[in-house]
């Protein structure tokens, strides 16, 4: 379970949306000039990255609050939400309210309970696919002039931001 981010909630000196090489943001967390990193996990290079992220933002009090809302998707919530659970660097995190068909499609989503992100308990990142659903659904590309750009073209290879 981790606290989701409340409306209200300022993320004073917090930055990072477009950041994704450690190169930008270890100045900025070595000289405690933020209080949170907030990056996507997806566009970091996944898990891993983020998870030394983290690591390293705990001895300088920087605290996370990885960026997975707007044009997410449970995946990426729940790969945040591991890497929430296991680091003292966690903040706060971003919230996702999906949609009832995605949680059918995508049994063991997180869930969100009177502010709050729980997983599901499973094995792995918690989460499986109903592929005959999700071949009802397949992935399009965002219009043009969409205000979220995806991190990955349909193909699946890499956007840099």
């Amino acid at each position: 379970m981790v606290q989701t981010d409340p409306p209200n909630l300022l993320h004073p000196a917090g930055c990072g949306r477009g950041f994704s090489h450690p190169f930008e943001y270890i100045p900025l967390v070595t000289d405690r000039l933020i209080d949170f990193v907030r990056c996507r996990v997806s566009a970091i290079g996944g898990i891993t990255p983020a998870k030394k992220l983290a690591n390293f933002c705990e001895p300088f009090g920087v605290r996370t609050a990885f960026q997975e809302g707007g044009d997410n998707d449970p995946v990426n919530q729940l790969a945040a939400y591991h890497i929430d659970i296991s680091s003292s660097a966690f903040g706060v995190q971003e919230e996702n309210h999906f949609p009832e068909a995605a949680h059918e499609m995508l049994p063991g989503s997180a869930e969100i309970r009177r502010g709050y992100l729980y997983g599901s308990g499973r094995p792995g990142l918690g989460i499986d696919i109903n592929e005959s659903l999700a071949a009802k659904s397949p992935i399009q590309s965002m219009p043009d002039g969409s205000p979220y750009p995806l991190d990955r073209t349909v193909d699946g290879a890499v956007v840099k931001p």
